[in-house]
């Protein structure tokens, strides 16, 4: 670990691949400015940056960021504000919410769907490492702070979450906690016990989460000093990198000199899927009401697998000219494919889908060999 006060840095790129470090000389250390420290101090151990998306903030505040503070020897969260995202200012000397443990990293962000400043952020419930959700109008005052609800999931510590509105559908919040183990030690002589790794759940209100999948999303893998204890911890922010590509970073090596964040890469939306082997599988929707004129598919398949799809009325039954036998047999791996129906279009009338918006319906996937990981109406 290291023989100095935590500071927080700063890193820039042009591509989210290869990044420099530029001399800012704003903070002394070690007896030079040649760095790239943009805070000291409380909250820079955990100091939690954004990009303010609020049409309404000053140009004084287009970045904004939260780190963990002492008051009256507790443990709260402050807010901090910046122009340029590199010159920062201590927004009041009062914290910003105070009910919480706020010992790793909290996160908070502009919704712009709901008009608000969300915070998702650390405590402890029963014992067990958690997350709440507060919400604000101006980023200074918030509501009291509400546990999440994370369904039949067993309850497990979620040291960090990593929540963000995903840039692809800002309705949905993506996390990427570190889940915590602190029974199990790698190593025999480790200071302290515990495994960690990353898991992946999502969410359309802070609240309620969906946590069906159980499984590790980001694991040690073959590097032995990923096994440490609090090792692979999830960066705030997913970005494209590529066309069809996502990427995210994650903290390798905690605890030891070689401590550095790794860019992860997927396909973009390639968080999870809908997979159907050899034998073919079926997907049904609830019913929902869309807007747009085209229906356009995230999806994959072998050279032998296929999608169709098939739009139903709200009790199930198949549209005329929307019908399995009316569809396209898709095959391929297209990230936007826009699905086509020509039994529904004609000359006069060639977006069929028109037709359809506003209703209540629902869509009926059948898969062969075959990953669907998104939809979305345009």
């Amino acid at each position: 670990m290291p023989d100095h006060p935590e500071v927080a840095c700063y890193a820039e790129s042009r591509d989210g691949i290869t990044w420099t470090k530029p001399a800012l000389g704003l903070f002394e250390f070690k007896g030079s400015t040649h760095n790239n420290i943009v805070w000291t101090g409380a909250g820079a151990g955990n100091f939690v940056v954004f990009k303010d998306g609020n049409p309404a903030a000053p140009a004084s505040e287009h970045y904004k960021a939260v780190g963990s503070d002492r008051w009256h020897e507790k443990p709260v969260l402050a807010a901090f504000a910046s122009e340029d995202g590199i010159r920062w200012r201590r927004l009041r000397d009062e914290p910003i919410i105070t009910d919480g443990a706020f010992d790793s990293v909290n996160v908070a962000f502009w919704d712009a769907g709901r008009g608000r400043y969300v915070a998702i952020y650390r405590d402890f419930r029963h014992g067990v490492r958690t997350i709440k959700r507060a919400e604000s109008r101006d980023f200074l005052n918030w509501t009291p702070g509400e546990w999440c609800d994370f369904g039949d999931a067993p309850p497990e510590h979620l040291y960090t979450n990593a929540t963000a509105p995903y840039f692809r559908a800002p309705h949905i919040y993506l996390a990427l906690p570190r889940r915590f183990l602190p029974w199990r030690n790698y190593f025999e002589d480790a200071p302290s016990p515990g495994a960690s790794d990353g898991v992946f759940m999502s969410s359309r209100d802070g609240v309620h989460w969906d946590r069906r999948f159980l499984e590790s999303f980001i694991r040690p893998g073959l590097d032995v000093r990923n096994w440490a204890q609090r090792a692979n911890t999830p960066a705030v922010g997913i970005v494209a990198t590529a066309p069809d590509e996502l990427s995210m970073y994650v903290e390798r090596h905690r605890t030891f000199s070689t401590n550095h964040l790794e860019r992860l890469v997927l396909r973009t939306d390639g968080f999870v899927s809908v997979h159907a082997g050899a034998r073919e599988g079926e997907l049904r929707t609830r019913p929902i009401v869309f807007r747009g004129t085209n229906l356009v598919l995230n999806y994959a398949t072998s050279a032998a697998g296929s999608i169709r799809v098939e739009i139903q009325d709200a009790l199930g039954n198949p549209l005329p000219g929307f019908a399995l036998e009316d569809s396209p047999l898709l095959w391929g791996d297209v990230i936007d494919g826009n699905v086509g129906w020509k039994r529904a279009a004609s000359r006069t009338d060639p977006e069929p889908l028109r037709r359809l918006a506003g209703m209540a319906v629902r869509l009926r996937f059948v898969l062969r060999d075959a990953d669907l990981y998104s939809i979305q109406f345009r």
